[in-house]
């Protein structure tokens, strides 16, 4: 009688990967709020990236002739301008289509360096522990009492506000979340039989935290993505409105909102209608933390 030998340890390894992510994705696909969520802002990232193609005018392009022109459900006659013209005679539809793509670079660009940043001292401070856990916590706990948006408002004014700095200093400031929570999961996956597998085969010190820990830690980092995505994009829009963050004339939703509060009383669509895009964008960020915290919980909506 022959004996089939069992499948090695790495296959089976990776067919339990397979079958985890096709589950994953199986009810992520009957998930209303997920589904709800991810229509926004693939939209949103849509209109960001075809941005170019989709506005029927230059945003940068001054027409003082054509200024305060008020959106087609108050004057149907400047057909040209669909939802009116700002302050200086600017197309509001192209303005606000450029402004997602502001927008989404912000969140991106600060949540990556953030989390570059956090998940990385997080993985050092939870895998060895002692002096380096100690002293890691206490850059986190120095981090967690500064108040970001004073911060970001005094390192803005004076380094110089700009797009760049803007991203910069937003990734400079939300690393915390992302440390505080790798470090505990990462204490927790020490403790697994995975980790001390790769220990014992001689695995090298990275191999073992990005190629066995982090990738069995992502559910909960990806719940403090969202969160710290949407924290940026409202941050961006508070420092953009001060004059301290994006500038003239890039068109900012936040700077948008500045630019229009001389004329909100008599042209209120001015603030609204960026106001409504910033609400639209964080909740559906927001929504799809609470989608990704209930598929990773077993949770459904």
């Amino acid at each position: 009688m022959t004996h089939q030998a069992n499948p090695p340890i790495a296959e089976r390894l990776e067919e339990e990967t397979l079958v985890r992510r096709l589950g994953f994705w199986r009810k992520a696909a009957q998930h209303r709020t997920f589904l709800f969520s991810a229509a926004i802002l693939v939209a949103l990232l849509l209109i960001a990236i075809f941005a170019p193609l989709l506005a029927s005018h230059d945003p940068y392009l001054q027409n003082v002739a054509m200024r305060l022109k008020p959106p087609f459900w108050h004057d149907n006659t400047v057909a040209q301008h669909l939802l009116g013209t700002d302050q200086l005679g600017r197309d509001y539809l192209s303005r606000l289509i450029y402004g997602a793509r502001i927008s989404m670079m912000i969140a991106i660009g600060a949540t990556l360096m953030s989390a570059i940043i956090g998940v990385t001292l997080g993985l050092l401070a939870g895998y060895y522990g002692g002096w380096i856990d100690t002293a890691i916590s206490t850059i986190i706990t120095t981090r967690l009492s500064m108040p970001i948006i004073l911060i970001a408002l005094a390192v803005v004014a004076i380094v110089g506000p700009s797009l760049t700095v803007v991203i910069i200093v937003l990734g400079l400031l939300l690393w915390d979340q992302f440390a505080v929570v790798t470090r505990v999961a990462t204490q927790q996956a020490c403790a697994r039989d995975y980790v001390t597998a790769a220990q014992v085969m001689g695995a090298s010190l990275p191999h073992i935290l990005f190629r066995e820990i982090l990738p069995n830690i992502r559910a909960p980092l990806m719940v403090v993505a969202t969160v710290e995505m949407a924290q940026a994009v409202l941050l961006e829009a508070a420092l953009s409105f001060l004059g301290l963050g994006v500038q003239a004339p890039l068109p900012s939703w936040g700077l948008m909102l500045s630019e229009a509060k001389t004329s909100m009383f008599f042209s209120p669509w001015l603030i609204v209608l960026p106001g409504a895009c910033l609400f639209v964008l964080a909740l559906a960020i927001n929504l799809m933390g609470d989608a990704m915290r209930d598929l990773t919980s077993g949770g459904r909506g």
